[in-house]
């Protein structure tokens, strides 16, 4: 049975899977959404017995059923190969009572390259499906680490050009300097000054762009998403959570059919949503846990069911999730609006207008899979230098804030269940936080001094994309206004 897919805000229209892929966002600005959730139909038994790309395959050929299984097999064999520095491709590592799932082993050690590793092959996969003659376009806007795992991921890849715009002053120094060294023809890195909701809008504006659109199709391109508003950035990210529970069976850690609990730091609140998905799939998992750093939207929104972006921006040690507008909540606002079009559009409006919207009481009863807390950054700093004189294990910023909400839930709760706790990048990707959170000796050293220290504190390899660009040259160094981006864009492809 085909898999269609709709707008979140006109559910009239129906698409093919490689269709959303090629688009990224509707027409509509809406964000593509399955007409229903399939239900896994491999036993756990079977899964248990599977490698990743068998796991990866069996969840994706649900969601992507106009890609023939040739096809899929074949993406995910060139997506998760020898770029990945583990076997296992996403390894848990039990730590004081609780389960990281690493997420970060790929080109550029953060979880987006769970999904970013094959999106450049199911786009031009779905581009010679539908006999697309244009040259893809994609445009990105990154809080730190999208932008390299798309870079990464479309690199030289035929057919296909890719612009990342990032907050200038509001990423790693590690994570710009991954981004402003990438390699590849069609490539181009843009610095805007502003911060990542900035960024994002101003992506969104260009889509929306029709008379652009116009101008780009007479010059023979097309644009695209590799932002997590793209179906096919989604979709994958669902992988990871039915093979983390998979492979709890298969070590008897869980009993077949016991809920586990899953923790996400999120922003974008797309890697929480994949969760979802896998929950609603049939994965049992009890309670998803949503991490808020001190941007805390998520937090009050749960909280109250008040979606409020008028606040402070506050840029943190955990940059990837200083985001006042989490793109994804709106596929699971669409859900529990009872897939309503015009509810779900009404709130979207009313967010660009106010900055606001408000859930009903109904939709408010439906958010009861979700607990939702925060960590100051004092309590991330103080979780990872606990966590590491207890046991020797070194978190990044992201994965040290949902560690921290899981320990406030389970004091609030008492609950015991067995808990995934999605570590999404690296520490190795922010140094200078994970070891001045360590020890504050290490202030006065330099970026890569500190790379040094933190492989003498941990006994971890210095991953291949922070050797890589210790002494890259600089081959982006343009930055603008975010109100230049539409002109910075038409500059690059010549139009």
């Amino acid at each position: 049975m085909e898999l269609l897919y709709k707008s979140t805000r006109n559910s009239d229209t129906t698409v093919t899977a490689s269709q959303a892929i090629l688009k990224g966002l509707a027409e509509d600005g809406g964000l593509f959404v399955p007409t229903m959730i399939p239900k896994l139909d491999a036993g756990m038994d079977e899964l248990a017995g599977m490698s990743y790309q068998e796991t990866a395959y069996a969840v994706m050929k649900q969601y992507l059923t106009d890609f023939t299984e040739e096809e899929l097999k074949s993406c995910i064999a060139r997506a998760y190969d020898e770029k990945f520095d583990t076997e296992e491709i996403a390894p848990l590592k039990k730590e004081d009572g609780v389960y990281y799932l690493e997420l970060f082993h790929g080109a550029t050690i953060a979880f987006k390259d769970m999904a970013l590793s094959i999106l450049p092959h199911l786009m031009t996969t779905a581009a010679k499906k539908n006999h697309i003659s244009n040259e893809i376009v994609i445009l990105t806007a990154t809080s730190g680490d999208t932008g390299k795992a798309a870079l990464a991921g479309f690199a030289d890849v035929p057919g296909t050009r890719i612009v990342v715009f990032y907050p200038k002053s509001g990423v790693s120094p590690i994570q710009e300097k991954q981004m402003v060294t990438q390699k590849g023809d069609n490539t181009f890195v843009v610095g805007i000054r502003g911060n990542f909701d900035d960024a994002q809008t101003g992506v969104k504006k260009i889509f929306g762009d029709k008379d652009l659109e116009k101008e780009m199709a007479s010059a023979g391109f097309q644009f695209s998403s590799a932002n997590s508003i793209n179906i096919g950035r989604l979709v994958p990210q669902i992988v990871y959570y039915v093979y983390a529970y998979a492979k709890l069976y298969a070590a008897g850690d869980i009993k077949n059919g016991e809920e586990i609990n899953v923790v996400v730091p999120t922003g974008n609140f797309g890697n929480i949503l994949a969760a979802y998905y896998a929950k609603n799939m049939g994965v049992p998992i009890r309670k998803l846990i949503c991490a808020s750093n001190e941007n805390r939207v998520l937090y009050d929104f749960l909280g109250t069911g008040t979606y409020d972006r008028n606040r402070e921006f506050i840029l943190t040690t955990s940059p990837s999730m200083d985001i006042l507008i989490s793109s994804n909540l709106e596929r699971l606002l669409y859900r529990i609006a009872g897939e309503d079009d015009s509810k779900n559009r009404q709130m979207m409006e009313a967010l660009v207008k106010d900055g606001r919207y408000e859930i009903t009481e109904d939709m408010k009863e439906k958010l009861a899979d979700f607990y939702g807390n925060y960590a100051t950054e004092a309590e991330t700093a103080d979780e990872i230098a606990g966590l590491y004189r207890k046991t020797g294990y070194v978190l990044d910023t992201h994965t040290a804030v949902a560690s921290r909400v899981y320990r406030k839930y389970a004091e609030e709760t008492g609950d015991t269940a067995v808990t995934v706790i999605a570590s999404t990048a690296s520490p190795y990707k922010f140094t200078r936080s994970v070891m001045d959170a360590v020890d504050k000796k290490y202030d006065a050293m330099s970026d890569f001094e500190l790379v040094d220290e933190l492989n003498k504190i941990s006994g971890v390899a210095v991953p291949r994309a922070i050797d890589e660009i210790r002494n890259a040259p600089v081959l982006h160094d343009t930055v603008v206004d975010a109100a230049d981006m539409k002109d910075t864009v038409k500059k690059f492809l010549g139009i």
